[in-house]
């Protein structure tokens, strides 16, 4: 039997089936073979007959409301509903027959006589389902009038800043309650009533304020202009649309823009998208504005001084004067003088051609990037362990997951799409461990779901926890050693069991430094190794900490010791923060290593490299972000070139930034906006949304997925064009006429992308690295049968405490993390309405520490550290603990990073953002840097012919 082809452009009405068990039955006396398990109407889908339906839709379970997807069974009584029937082997189905046909007009007509006939000015007038059917069932006029009882008069609800509620026009169908249920997870819709009195409601909330996430679900559900995109009313239609990916977080979601000419009217999540399979998040599926924000720049602009305001120039003049400054400045004070930082928001063909620059025409290997702030550990930690820097799973994966433990992450906010699916398994049955100093949404705030454990471990202390968990499995005898000494060092595993197993790693050992019931951890700890597949997810929490790469060798030890590992359902799976995290690291933005995570010592890899771009390669590892800085405030190190990245609000120690920035001679930044860094620079180059530009974005699980071009550049070009035409002015023509182009060559030079091509993602969708001639359909599941080291290797991974501790002056430890509506440095969703729900950065306290200090809620409190001082608005709040608080980092004037410290990872510089010591107390009026920040920016905006907003304290 062949495989059923699906077509994503076709809604089956009802889910597919896994089964492979064939049924064969005949519809319309048409005979069909298809899983048993499917409905008769996906059946009849299947075969070409599309059965009249309004409640049903094959991205959730069947309902059988409408009444409209009747059908007739030979042999059985009565009309069942397509929707709900199974097919069995040898039932003859009709779908049309005169009866049938009496029955749905009827039921339509009901329909019809409570819903506005507003057709010709209604927003979805064209792409209306009920409209559709009322025209497959042949209505043709409605008997009853609307003198009675309707609900035509119902009031809209415009709440939510993206879509309108409205009420008139809903027919009921529970669709958007079903996906807010099923697809999203979150339970904000429910059917309130009953009977004529039934209606959809938000919690008896408007939506703005109800428990509505604004991923979309319900908008893309509805089948009538019940819940319509505020785009849509407003632009009309959209005439054809183009497949891309978000350029959010590490997920990766597919969408199509729907499109009026060059116009985006709306994103709608991708059906057949491998990572999002249809659903989306609210900043995916409606913070998209700032593409064409009033704050773009989109001339180029250079000055002398930063003092100085800024002049705009054409694109030559400014290419012309950056690389004569750079060649200056090389001249000057020598070659390593200058460098580079690529961005994990820009396509994997820029920040190849970006480190290409730096590497073949710079000479030097002072490269870095974002993802080392934020997951270089994991590359470290991963590529020691089992050999390959990157995650092990499919997201898919998770839904084979018995024990699913989150360390170090908020997937609710973080990651909300492969969060609903997450949830959606533990809604199935699924276990749940979570390690974070904080409760989370996963904790505090999901229905139905329910953390077994939550280790709620003091901030710092991640690697006393894994050898706290290893001592319980060790010393329990729940070691897989069978699938040790076959696919692991011996050796190894024998010197980490022995170190686990000393007393001073047990639980009890390490409660009272852990914060944590010793008889929890070991509960915990029994659940991981014997409660089936267990599945490891670890985000930030994880690895921003000066241990991060021991944390990650810890996780991986337990992986490989219970035998978790190389299958559906188990592994180890970093959240990657931003959309091109993994892609930036594959694509050699590292000082130490070549596109393919190869040493840039390794002979045979540079001369690869050599042959392919006709330049002598350095083999020395050049400068990460903290030692160009510290260079630079040394003197050493004038020249930065910046694509897509803004060190100043991102990197710790801000303070320490802005002098080093303040004391080089050409900074040049490639940006949307006037950014935080573009305040210290000489040059800037306008950036192309990802709207803009054709290339390639990997996620989280390797998944590398196409980004398409569907507008033009609003400054005239695509990144990668700016960088090869600075790269010319250099004296070094790359020569590539489309972004296709750079991904061949990324492919002949890196084994892991040797299958990957525009073409190939245009047939498949999507591919998981690797991709060769070995897997040229790419790897969902990595080490399967062995690992890409070989053997397996376990690390001792002794508990180091931070140095970075409490004391009476500072006797506080603040964390940080992400809010679901922003984005990194909301640089893009504070550019959007998204601000409707974060318009600032607040700090959480918990109540104790704030009755000690006076503090209420809503009061402006100053949080100094060792580095510095800031003032936010405090929120009291039990969802940290005692000691503990808590802020995001999404608006430059919060300063969250002015009083982080220096401090970082031991083997990759990776910023211990989660851990620092602070004191937080009552205050009327701004920091001291809160007050220069806003003199500063509002000068520097000026300087562009902007207008900055203050910041207010009341």
């Amino acid at each position: 039997m062949d495989e059923i082809k699906y077509n994503s452009s076709i809604d089956y009405g009802t889910p597919k089936s896994q089964s492979a068990k064939q049924v064969t039955l005949t519809i319309d006396d048409r005979e069909i073979t298809v899983p048993d398990g499917v409905s008769i109407m996906h059946a009849a889908a299947v075969a070409g007959v599309m059965v009249p339906k309004l409640c049903a839709t094959d991205s959730l379970e069947p309902f059988g409301s409408c009444r409209l997807c009747l059908v007739e069974i030979e042999g059985r009584r009565g009309y069942p509903a397509s929707c709900t029937t199974p097919v069995a082997d040898g039932l003859k189905v009709h779908t049309q027959t005169p009866k049938l046909a009496d029955i749905r007009r009827g039921t339509m007509e009901l329909y019809i006589s409570d819903h506005p006939l507003d057709c010709l000015t209604c927003a979805t007038n064209g792409d209306c389902e009920l409209q559709d059917m009322a025209g497959a069932v042949g209505l043709r006029e409605v008997r009853y009038g609307y003198d009675g009882e309707n609900h035509l008069n119902s009031v809209k609800d415009e709440t939510n800043p993206y879509f309108t509620f409205d009420p008139s026009k809903c027919i009921v169908c529970s669709r958007c309650v079903r996906a807010c249920e099923e697809t999203q997870g979150t339970f904000a819709l429910t059917i309130s009533g009953r009977g004529f009195e039934s209606k959809v409601s938000a919690g008896n909330k408007d939506f703005l304020d109800s428990e509505c996430v604004s991923c979309g679900a319900c908008v893309q559900a509805c089948p009538t202009a019940t819940l319509i995109e505020k785009t849509v009313i407003e632009a009309g239609t959209p005439e054809h649309s183009v497949t891309t990916t978000c350029a959010y977080c590490g997920v990766g979601c597919s969408f199509d823009a729907e499109m009026k000419g060059e116009e985006v009217v709306r994103m709608t999540p991708t059906k057949d998208g491998g990572a999002n399979h249809g659903h989306s998040c609210v900043k995916g599926r409606f913070a998209w504005g700032y593409a064409t924000h009033k704050d773009r720049i989109t001339t180029p602009m250079i000055r002398k001084s930063i003092k100085d305001p800024w002049q705009q120039v054409g694109w030559d003049a400014a290419i012309n004067y950056a690389a004569s400054e750079l060649t200056r400045i090389q001249k000057q004070y020598g070659s390593d003088a200058i460098g580079g930082i690529t961005s994990s928001r820009c396509t994997n063909e820029e920040v190849y051609v970006t480190q290409k620059l730096i590497r073949a025409v710079f000479g030097v290997n002072n490269v870095d990037t974002c993802a080392r702030v934020c997951h270089s550990p994991t590359g470290y930690g991963l590529k020691q362990t089992l050999g390959e820097s990157a995650g092990t799973q499919t997201f898919d994966s998770v839904m084979h997951s018995d024990v699913i433990f989150i360390i170090g992450a908020n997937p609710t906010d973080g990651h909300p799409v492969f969060a609903s699916q997450m949830k959606r398994r533990l809604r199935e049955g699924a276990k749940l461990i979570i390690a974070d100093p904080r409760e989370i949404d996963l904790v505090a705030n999901s229905p139905h779901i329910r953390a077994d454990y939550h280790l709620k471990l003091r901030p710092g202390t991640n690697v006393a926890l894994i050898s706290a968990l290893a001592h319980v499995i060790v010393t329990e005898g729940l070691v897989q050693e069978a699938f040790v000494k076959e696919r692991c060092e011996w050796d190894s595993f024998v010197e980490w069991r022995d170190f686990v197993a000393k007393p001073e790693n047990s639980p009890e050992a390490l409660a009272e430094e852990l914060g944590v019931d010793a008889e929890t951890i070991r509960a915990a700890a029994r659940m991981y190794a014997t409660g089936g597949d267990a599945a490891i997810y670890y985000g930030l929490g994880v690895t921003e900490h000066s241990q991060g790469s021991t944390t990650v060798m810890g996780i991986a030890n337990l992986a490989m010791a219970t035998a978790n590992i190389g299958r559906e359902g188990v592994g180890v799976n970093p959240l990657r923060g931003q959309n091109n995290v993994q892609g930036s690291c594959d694509m050699g933005s590292m000082p130490h290593e070549f596109p393919g995570y190869r040493h840039v010592a390794d002979d045979a890899t540079r001369a690869l490299f050599e042959s392919a771009w006709g330049r002598p390669l350095s083999k020395e590892p050049g400068l990460r972000i903290p030692n160009m800085l510290d260079e630079a405030s040394e003197g050493n190190f004038k020249g930065l070139y910046c694509v897509g990245e803004d060190i100043v609000q991102s990197d710790p120690n801000t303070q320490h930034v802005t002098h080093a920035l303040e004391n080089m001679e050409c900074v040049i930044v490639q940006d949307l906006f006037l950014n935080e860094t573009a305040m210290f620079a000489h040059v800037f180059f306008p950036g192309a949304s990802f709207l803009e530009k054709s290339g390639t974005f990997t996620n989280a699980e390797r998944r590398i997925s196409p980004v398409r071009r569907v507008m033009r550049p609003k400054n005239g070009y695509e990144d990668w064009e700016v960088t090869t035409k600075l790269s010319e002015a250099l004296g070094y023509p790359m020569q590539y006429n489309h972004a296709s182009e750079i991904m061949d060559e990324i492919a002949a030079l890196t084994p892991t992308f040797r299958g990957v091509s525009f073409k190939k993602l245009d047939e498949v969708g999507s591919v998981q690295w690797p991709c060769d001639d070995e897997h040229p359909d790419g790897t969902p599941i990595m080490h399967i049968d062995e690992f890409v080291r070989g053997k397996g290797k376990f690390f001792v991974t002794q508990y180091v405490p931070t140095t970075e501790k409490v004391n009476a002056k500072f006797p506080l430890i603040l964390t940080t993390g992400r809010i679901l509506s922003q984005y990194n440095v909301g640089a893009q969703t504070r550019r959007t309405q998204n601000t409707a729900w974060h318009p600032e950065d607040i700090l959480e306290i918990h109540p104790h520490d704030a009755e000690e200090r006076g503090v209420k809620e809503g009061d402006w409190v100053g949080i100094a550290s060792r580095a510095g001082e800031t003032v936010l608005r405090a929120k009291i709040t039990e969802r940290v603990q005692v000691g503990v608080v808590y802020t995001t980092f999404h608006h430059p004037e919060s300063g969250a990073n002015v009083i982080t410290t220096d401090n970082s990872d031991w083997a990759t510089n990776c910023p211990e953002f989660k851990v620092t010591a602070v004191q937080v107390s009552r205050v009327s009026q701004l920091s001291d840097w809160q007050k220069h920040y806003k003199t500063f920016s509002e000068a520097q905006i000026a300087f562009a012919g902007k207008k900055a907003e203050a910041v207010k304290v009341s």
